[in-house]
């Protein structure tokens, strides 16, 4: 295999914050927050929705309307009645 033709990976941690779960990888990103996990340094990320918390993946459903964008869509895009 040829040297310095593949970029430098890191040890990572993605972390879904509506279920707490951790996905230990490799990535090539680096981040400014970092977590020591069984003696090794991983580089960690956040992240909104995971196979652990997605509704294709969980099969459950969940419905979140923060601060009313069902109400907010549904005001923008409503056709004028005459």
């Amino acid at each position: 295999m040829k040297q310095d033709t593949h970029p430098e990976s890191y040890p990572a941690c993605f972390v879904d914050v509506s279920t707490g779960t951790k996905f230990v990888t490799r990535t090539t990103r680096k981040s400014k927050k970092t977590e020591v996990i069984d003696g090794i340094e991983y580089q960690v990320f956040i992240c909104d929705i995971t196979s652990a918390s997605h509704p294709a993946y969980t099969g459950q459903t969940r419905f979140v309307d923060t601060a009313g964008r069902i109400q907010k869509f549904e005001q923008k895009f409503a056709r004028k009645r005459k």
